[in-house]
């Protein structure tokens, strides 16, 4: 998943940057629910997820995800 949509993902559910790190962008809520977002332009779906489970957040549509039908 491109960088900018799980930013996109993650301020639709009320998150937003906190600080940047050297290699890291700290995103969540408050210094209690915040983790580190890597600058990397791509993350994989599983970092995506855990990324979201961390800030309790529900997790964004994945590849396999797309393909159901509702």
């Amino acid at each position: 998943m491109k960088r900018r949509d799980l930013e996109r993902h993650l301020r639709q559910h009320g998150a937003g940057p906190l600080r940047e790190g050297g290699s890291h962008s700290y995103w969540g809520f408050d210094a209690e629910r915040s983790t580190a977002l890597p600058r990397h332009r791509a993350i994989a779906w599983p970092l995506a997820r855990k990324i979201c489970s961390q800030l309790g957040i529900p997790p964004p549509a994945g590849p396999a995800d797309r393909d159901r039908v509702a």
